[in-house]
């Protein structure tokens, strides 16, 4: 199976090009990665070329602008990267009978249930912010072009709260402010009102891996690691992990002025994997990628 992964050199896009290079399925030449050169999202029309060069039977498009601060400051270039550039991409794709399994997250929810249920498939998306107004954009244009086309089979992977090398991820923001703030003889002030479930990007690129070989991605799939936790609750494992000595403040998010509102209760309920066996819980995810981390820490210290 030739599979090509956009937003190769991103963050998931590594994790996915280093997990299909060891599945069968792959063959010998392994992925196609698609770095920004080859897929551009502020110039999409330029996959056909790629598409028609490489002759994939699936993509996966792991490329976004998951900046969502950067969304809410210029919600229209998010639509254009997000929505039209998925648009372009599955027009595309299912024009050839190319099979697409496209990444969304759970800001296409609005985080106001009550219930402490996650986020089933079936509820129904109401953004809060351009983030996840984009993404939702991005779902809405992918079903319409395969739909239309009735060729080729359409997966949508939601996920949340993404961690793992490289690029500054939550951890690694943590740690950088544990550092400020102990330095400065300063609590570190930690969100205590917003949920969701950490995920590791080497977690998810392997459930991925798992539905591509089960041939198993046509529908939406919500693939988190397992267990809640608050943004402070991370926050104080993290800092555990590090040895930090630091003073943790729970404060609430109406404390934390940013551009983008994120959705309170951001919680998936996941979907089952062809296995049957659920991810790990995000504590032992941690736990394998704690090393790292503080390797990259202290690189930059």
């Amino acid at each position: 199976m030739r599979v090509a992964v956009t937003g190769a050199s991103g963050r998931l896009g590594r994790a996915l090009v280093s997990a299909l290079a060891d599945a069968p399925f792959s063959g010998p030449a392994g992925p196609i990665a698609w770095d920004r050169a080859a897929f551009d999202l502020d110039a999409p029309e330029g996959v056909l070329e790629c598409l028609d060069r490489d002759r994939p039977e699936v993509v996966i498009h792991a490329a976004a602008w998951s900046d969502v601060d950067g969304c809410a400051l210029d919600p229209e270039l998010a639509l254009r990267r997000n929505g039209t550039a998925t648009g372009t991409l599955a027009e595309a794709c299912a024009a050839r009978s190319i099979d697409l399994l496209a990444i969304s997250t759970n800001e296409v929810f609005d985080g106001r249930r009550t219930d402490g249920r996650g986020y089933a498939p079936d509820d129904r998306p109401a953004p809060v912010n351009p983030y996840g107004a984009s993404k939702l954009e991005g779902e809405r244009l992918a079903t319409h072009a395969y739909e239309s086309a009735k060729a080729g089979s359409l997966g949508i992977v939601r996920t949340a709260w993404l961690f793992g090398t490289p690029g500054r991820d939550f951890p690694s923001r943590i740690l950088e402010a544990a550092d400020h703030a102990a330095a400065a003889g300063e609590p570190l002030r930690a969100v205590a009102d917003e949920w969701g479930t950490p995920t590791y990007v080497h977690d998810l690129a392997e459930a991925i891996v798992e539905l591509l070989a089960a041939d198993a991605i046509a529908g939406i799939h919500h693939v988190v690691n397992g267990h809640v936790a608050s943004r402070a609750e991370w926050a104080r494992d993290v800092v555990r992990r590090a040895g930090a000595e630091v003073v943790i403040n729970e404060v609430s998010s109406t404390s934390w002025q940013r551009p983008s509102t994120p959705p309170r209760w951001g919680i998936l309920a996941p979907t089952p994997l062809p296995s049957g066996e659920p991810l790990r819980a995000w504590p032992d995810a941690m736990a394998d990628y704690a090393p790292a981390l503080l390797r990259a820490t202290r690189a930059r210290a």
